[in-house]
């Protein structure tokens, strides 16, 4: 008899943020976490960080200059946020998707179901972040999230 053999599926990483908004709401912070698991992906580490500012400006320093950039920075060094690393055959894109659109009234409007259409307040206050690109999560995986320890590095 035959055995067909099935190559392995790589697993793609992919770093999600949920920003203090939702960490600083119960329900929605166990609403999004839920989703996470709804959704098949794996949870390869989870930490809750409170970044400084200065961490805040290293991660989101590709928007430096632009109208919100500072706006993001205090907010993101306001309070807690929780980091996975998540894996997933596709992670980086089905996060992404899960997340829906960054702009909030546009979430509501094209896809009310995603995290950001269900719990965004804002445009910044959006409850998640996630990379675009790999190199994006390559990058933010080795500042940030190696071992995921208590502050950033």
């Amino acid at each position: 008899m035959a055995s067909i053999l099935r190559s392995p599926q790589a697993l793609q990483l992919t770093l999600a943020l949920i920003k203090p908004d939702a960490v600083a709401h119960p329900l929605i912070l166990e609403a999004v976490h839920q989703q996470i698991l709804s959704n098949k992906f794996l949870i390869v580490r989870m930490r809750e960080l409170l970044w400084r500012k200065e961490d805040c400006q290293r991660f989101y320093r590709e928007h430096e200059g632009r109208f919100f950039y500072q706006r993001l920075v205090e907010f993101m060094a306001s309070g807690p946020i929780r980091a996975y690393i998540l894996a997933h055959k596709d992670a980086i894109q089905l996060w992404r998707t899960l997340m829906g659109p960054t702009r909030v009234f546009r979430a509501r409007h094209v896809a009310p179901d995603s995290i950001r259409g269900s719990f965004g307040l804002t445009d910044t206050r959006n409850t998640t972040h996630g990379s675009a690109m790999l190199a994006d999560v390559a990058c933010g995986l080795s500042l940030h999230a190696p071992g995921l320890k208590g502050q950033a590095e």
